[in-house]
């Protein structure tokens, strides 16, 4: 009887998110071999199956045996958490058979089983961290020199991955953590949000939404798994969320989109992207191509169906014209021509319509109109337009491509509000310098009342701006309908007890979407001289407590402080109850509505009331204003 190796991921460990091959397998096999924790998780699944358990460290034994008892024609499963492809048993059963001279075709049969690896578990508990590149570290030296690990670090900080650590901390193994954060923070900004997991999917599953400076303030263990974000992952409600990147075409919050499905992959939609249109494809023999676009927007050739003409055909015969000295500028200079005798370009585009009419192929036709020339005739069009001239005589087919870039790429102005910190009010020397060198010349920078600066920066790369600046430290915010955390300098941080409470918000809040710019006010004493009570959202921090105000009116001739609506709230509930409150101004606030309307209009937020205020009248100015 031959035997057989399956190797099986059984996922995080319950039940419900081991796959149905994997249970099968456990099921046919006559023996199981893990480790001794694994085999506790797992043995629910099995029967009379014979059972090889071992510990911690023992893994070449595990892998031995297994072969062993393959040969001897047994079915044995060797078992591993999450994917046995990821850290686990796979490699380490075939360095075994390699070491023994196996071969596919005549040795034991082998089947590698997948499972759900811990940075998905783990990922999926947290929110959607890993929606952009991402890399898996193990932190322990046991095998790999602490060395080559800490330079998987360091690489993986400045290339802005998404990194998740397995094996981040053992009873032994201490320091390698704190070596890690260390290096991180060299690229990263101590706000840049961890996710850890201990136990994913288990009786004891705990999950922490921290940042890189405070994750070591918490539990980390062998059985924990660390996701650190990238320089644009956010917390939002309390999940980590990493953006894919598509507000770079789409804008999520509207209905009809500015680029219609067929722009969206064109090269104008896409300045960042390496040029892939330099150069026609070019198939061999009567073969043509076209372009196809998968389920994830990626770049692929496909053979298309044979047509009636030749793109290809069309293709050379327009190298021929140029090989005899023609140039594609002559050729555009020629439809320019056709331009001025009093031809358009819908003329032209009918002309090639009856063209294809008369048995010629609309992708043939479609080729002939060389990208180029189409871009050279807008080009012209554009410049006429403007009252300037071109001249083309000299032009190449690269020139065209610059001329043609030049005309249609866009620059975007990136938006953003920076601040050295929730409740730091100091920027440094060097602070001030990187800000100057990151707008630049053409670039602006804008001191607002609301301590902040914000940046207005023309840029093809975002990512690399926010990834410099969080570096040195600063804390970075969207402009416009959004939360803002507006905290005093704590008495230059003598009265910090409640700095806590701001980061706490600033994390949970801080840059979140709203229908109308919402501004929470927090100072740490009694004497709120930073204005908290003028706010849309006042809190004070007084005798250990915290008032809360509601429904500020900050703008206006007719301004009012917030109304006082608790006194004493316990330090735990407050952001909770801020939370709760700001989540109904976003569930049921009207587009543009101020939160002092709001309040009004709903007249009762987690149970406090609102109260008319005392009308009065404000006489108009002289002047008219």
């Amino acid at each position: 009887m031959a035997g057989k190796l399956l190797i099986v991921g059984f996922g995080p460990g319950s039940f419900e998110h081991i796959t149905k091959r994997a249970r099968e397998a456990l099921q046919e096999s006559e023996v199981i071999i893990g480790y001794n924790t694994y085999v506790d998780l797992i043995r629910g699944l099995l029967s009379d199956q014979a059972i090889v358990r071992t510990g911690m460290t023992e893994e070449v034994s595990r892998a031995q045996e297994a072969v062993r008892q393959a040969e001897a024609g047994k079915k044995v499963a060797v078992i591993s958490s999450g994917d046995a492809g990821v850290y686990g048993m796979a490699g380490l059963v075939y360095e075994v058979l390699m070491e023994k001279g196996w071969r596919r075709e005549s040795g034991v049969e082998v089947e590698i089983i997948p499972g759900i690896s811990a940075i998905n578990s783990s990922a999926s508990l947290l929110g959607a961290p890993v929606m952009h590149d991402a890399c898996t570290i193990s932190l322990s030296d046991h095998l790999t020199p602490w060395e080559l690990i800490a330079k998987r670090v360091d690489a993986a900080g400045q290339a802005d991955f998404v990194i998740a650590l397995y094996n981040p901390r053992s009873g032994r193994r201490t320091r390698q953590i704190v070596e890690t954060q260390r290096i991180l923070l060299k690229y990263r900004s101590p706000e840049t949000p961890v996710g850890i997991v201990k136990s994913a999917y288990r009786e004891r599953e705990h999950v922490v939404v921290t940042n890189l400076r405070d994750m070591l303030d918490h539990d980390i263990g062998m059985l924990t798994t660390v996701i650190i974000g990238n320089s644009s992952t956010t917390v939002y409600d309390g999940l980590m969320i990493t953006p894919r990147g598509y507000q770079r075409k789409y804008t999520l919050g509207a209905d009809v989109q500015p680029l219609r499905p067929h722009q969206r992959l064109q090269q104008e939609a896409e300045p960042w992207a390496l040029q892939q249109w330099d150069s026609e494809p070019v198939g061999d023999g009567d073969e043509d191509w076209t372009f196809e676009e998968d389920d994830d927007a990626e770049d692929a050739y496909v053979k298309a169906p044979e047509r009636a003409g030749s793109a290809v055909a069309v293709g050379a015969e327009r190298e021929a014209t140029l090989a005899r000295g023609g140039s594609a500028v002559a050729i555009g200079a020629e439809r320019e021509a056709t331009l001025e005798r009093g031809g358009s370009a819908v003329a032209i585009g009918a002309e090639r319509e009856a063209t294809s009419e008369r048995g010629g192929s609309a992708v043939a036709v479609a080729a002939a109109a060389a990208p180029l020339l189409l871009a050279l005739e807008a080009l012209q069009l554009a410049t006429r337009g403007s009252g300037e001239a071109m001249d083309t005589s000299g032009a190449s087919a690269a020139g065209g491509s610059a001329l043609m870039a030049g005309l249609f790429r866009q620059q975007s102005i990136f938006e953003l509000a920076v601040s050295p910190g929730v409740a730091d009010k100091k920027f440094t020397a060097k602070q001030m310098i990187t800000l100057a060198d990151v707008v630049g010349e053409k670039g602006t920078m804008e001191y607002t009342p609301h301590h902040q600066m914000i940046l207005r920066v023309p840029t093809e790369n975002p990512e690399e701006i926010t990834a410099r600046l969080r570096s040195e430290g600063f804390l970075l915010a969207p402009i416009g309908d959004v939360a803002q955390i507006k905290a005093c300098d704590f008495c230059n941080g003598e009265k910090g007890e409640a700095i806590p409470y701001a980061e706490s918000l600033q994390q949970k809040l801080g840059g979140i979407k709203v229908p109308k710019e919402l501004r929470i006010g927090l100072n740490g004493c009694g004497m709120a001289c930073y204005g908290a009570v003028n706010e849309d959202i006042g809190i004070v921090y007084r005798k250990g407590k915290f008032d809360l105000f509601l429904g500020g009116k900050t703008v206006g001739r007719n301004v009012h402080p917030a109304q006082p609506v608790a006194e004493g709230i316990d330090p735990w509930r407050l952001v909770e109850t801020i939370e709760r409150i700001v989540h109904r101004f976003i569930d049921e606030g009207h587009p543009n509505e101020r939160f002092h309307k709001f309040f009004k209009r709903a007249k009762e937020l987690e149970g406090y009331r609102h109260q008319d205020m005392p009308a009065f009248t404000i006489e108009n100015a002289i002047c008219g204003d």
